[in-house]
């Protein structure tokens, strides 16, 4: 065999390999960093993923207002600057690849990303792709198709992502979308949540882009109510994940309207719940503190939703272990099909057991599911529910604070607090420090006074009136 040919095996077997040993070591470092208290069996970090992650201070302005609004007074004081925000997502990402290994999700998230030019959003995303993240876009969903299709097309008119992934925001507490001021209600957005998914499906038809989207929703209150009908509305429109947000007491306190308290995450969770039509087990898998994430992830066949784990259903359990001991650390999201199909091959044959387990666990949805309705409708449609509830400000200041420190507080809710944070699945990252930081502590801690700095060197640029206007 000549020299050249046993170099593209050896490399061939080394990229099919299931688990980097550097994910390995990532992961097993995950776990150990975990509080005691979320060491379960069901925790997906440190067996499964490092965490999400997301971007901050590269673009926090915003063209609509939201009630609450998690955004410090000065956010939208600061001039949307596409090189600014480039050069701080290459920074901040390579940071986390550093410290949280070659793979995660990753969210290009500040104000509205789609106040950034095209190319300049491009540019970001690409630039999260070249550190092995899977980047999601943060936005309100009130953009243009030809918005669009010059961030996912080039200068020729070729395809210059291999993915979008979006996550709109669409709820009736937030004012100034186009043709919709001033939402009456959660069911007047359908139109707009629906415009939003269309966008995405004409450009996958006309050029091939494939999409993934997400729908995020804030929650008091005033529309906790609504939350089950705006799922049995749009469950089929196109979204692969919902996720709903109970209103937490961060950001600019001239947006706090209502006693967000006066409702609980149970409350949230059982609308959700009437929504999908079943019990949602979100105690199945777990990602970092409960207080802070519940997640079930399921499938739609027609109009039923189908859990694919059971946290009461032993075997499901069993499935779930499997998975994490022989699976666990395998890449699904950012690996080609062909390369996928060859890891796994790869797990089987040298653990011939994980294939019986599936194959019972196959059999078992089927069952459940029904010949009859898979037959009929002859499609799966994956939907996942999240529900990820922020804590109050007042909370997180002293129990950030408190862990600078060392110390454990005495305080039952502060000592809850840090119990989150040091459990918490969602990093942001400081370059000029070296540190990572829970999101919590970005948005009630950092934010502030990152964006008074930004507003210095990023100033709004000033406008001319003309005699007309005046």
């Amino acid at each position: 065999m000549s020299s050249r040919f046993l170099t593209r095996l050896r490399l061939a077997w080394e990229s099919t390999r299931p688990v980097d040993p550097e994910t390995t070591a990532t992961l097993r470092e995950r776990w150990q960093a975990l509080p005691e208290h979320v060491r379960t069996p069901a925790q997906a970090l440190g067996q499964h993923a490092v965490g999400c992650e997301g971007t901050h201070g590269v673009f926090p302005r915003c063209n609509l207002a939201c009630t609450p609004c998690y955004h410090s007074r000065d956010a939208n004081r600061v001039r949307v600057d596409g090189g600014h925000t480039v050069t701080q997502v290459r920074a901040q990402l390579r940071l986390l690849r550093e410290r949280r290994g070659p793979h995660a999700h990753a969210q290009l998230i500040g104000g509205e990303v789609s106040l950034l030019p095209p190319d300049d959003h491009a540019a970001a995303l690409l630039a999260m792709r070249e550190q092995g993240r899977e980047p999601m876009s943060m936005s309100h969903g009130d953009f243009d198709a030809s918005y669009l299709t010059a961030l996912a097309l080039d200068a020729h008119g070729e395809p210059r992502l291999p993915r979008v992934s979006f996550a709109g925001h669409f709820d009736m507490l937030m004012f100034g979308r186009r043709g919709i001021e001033r939402p009456a209600d959660e069911r007047s957005l359908n139109p707009y949540r629906r415009r939003f998914v269309d966008m995405f499906a004409d450009l996958r038809r006309e050029h091939g882009v494939p999409y993934f989207l997400a729908h995020n929703m804030t929650v008091t209150p005033r529309n906790l109510n609504q939350i089950a009908d705006v799922i049995r509305d749009c469950h089929d429109y196109g979204f692969g994940l919902f996720s709903f947000q109970p209103a937490a007491f961060v950001g600019d306190d001239r947006r706090w309207h209502e006693g967000y308290r006066d409702s609980t995450d149970d409350d949230v969770w059982a609308q959700i719940e009437a929504g999908a039509g079943t019990r949602l087990p979100f105690r199945a898998l777990q990602v970092g503190d409960e207080r802070c994430n519940r997640t079930t992830y399921g499938f739609y066949v027609g109009e039923r939703y189908f859990p694919i784990l059971d946290d009461e259903k032993p075997a499901d359990l069993h499935t779930r272990d499997v998975f994490f001991r022989h699976l666990g650390g395998v890449n699904f999201a950012g690996t080609a099909l062909p390369t996928l199909a060859v890891k796994l091959a790869r797990v089987i044959a040298r653990h011939p057991s994980v294939a019986v387990v599936f194959t019972a666990w196959t059999v078992r949805m089927a069952r459940t599911v029904g010949l009859r309705r898979l037959l009929r409708y002859r499609r799966i449609r994956p939907v996942t529910f999240v529900m990820h509830s922020f804590m109050d400000a007042a909370d997180v200041t002293p129990a950030w604070e408190a862990l600078q420190r060392g110390e454990t507080s005495a305080q039952p809710r502060v000592l809850a607090a840090q119990q989150r944070l040091q459990a918490c699945s969602y990093a942001m990252a400081h370059p000029e420090t070296g540190e990572l930081v829970p999101a919590c502590v970005q948005h009630s801690v950092l934010d502030p006074g990152e964006n008074v700095a930004l507003r210095q060197f990023l100033p709004l640029l000033p406008t001319v009136r003309s005699h007309r206007e005046g």
